[in-house]
């Protein structure tokens, strides 16, 4: 079995979350928040964060709307999937993000955070909540002998 590192992406209109997994696929780690600048500063930053942890696959937040239908918010989540598969020739995965953010907000306020670490911390966590779900998901479709087979829509 190959082991490889999967980078997440949160993609805000201010801020870019990111996590990254371990070697073996298992665990995922948060990574510092990008704040956004330019395109062409914010892939400069982001090739930087995929060559430095050796990711070889990319998995996106798709937020698509509480209905199910795309947005404005996934419109530009599945272009920036575009640019990422150009500009760095990796497989992006789209995953439904769908509370994600609910659930980072929810775990900070668990855990009392205050509003100053909170801005930073939320982005971050999100992408962590979205490279757990994608390797749960993984996971159960490898147990399942379904292979490693991309979310539909990938």
């Amino acid at each position: 079995m190959e082991h490889h590192r999967i980078l997440a992406i949160d993609l805000g209109t201010r801020r870019i979350g990111l996590a990254v997994c371990d070697a073996l696929g298992i665990t995922a780690q948060g990574l510092p928040t990008l704040e956004r600048s330019s395109r062409r500063e914010d892939f400069f930053r982001l090739g930087k964060v995929i060559h430095q942890n050796q990711v070889a696959e990319i998995v996106l937040g798709d937020p698509i709307r509480m209905s199910g239908e795309a947005g404005a918010a996934s419109d530009r989540s599945q272009k920036f999937a575009e640019l990422l598969r150009a500009r760095f020739g990796l497989p992006v995965h789209l995953l439904d993000e769908r509370l994600t953010s609910a659930e980072a907000h929810r775990v900070l306020d668990e855990a009392s955070v205050p509003g100053r670490r909170r801005k930073q911390m939320i982005d971050e966590l999100a992408a962590v909540l979205i490279l757990q779900q994608f390797l749960a998901r993984r996971e159960t479709r490898q147990s399942l002998g379904e292979g490693d087979a991309a979310e539909p829509g990938t």
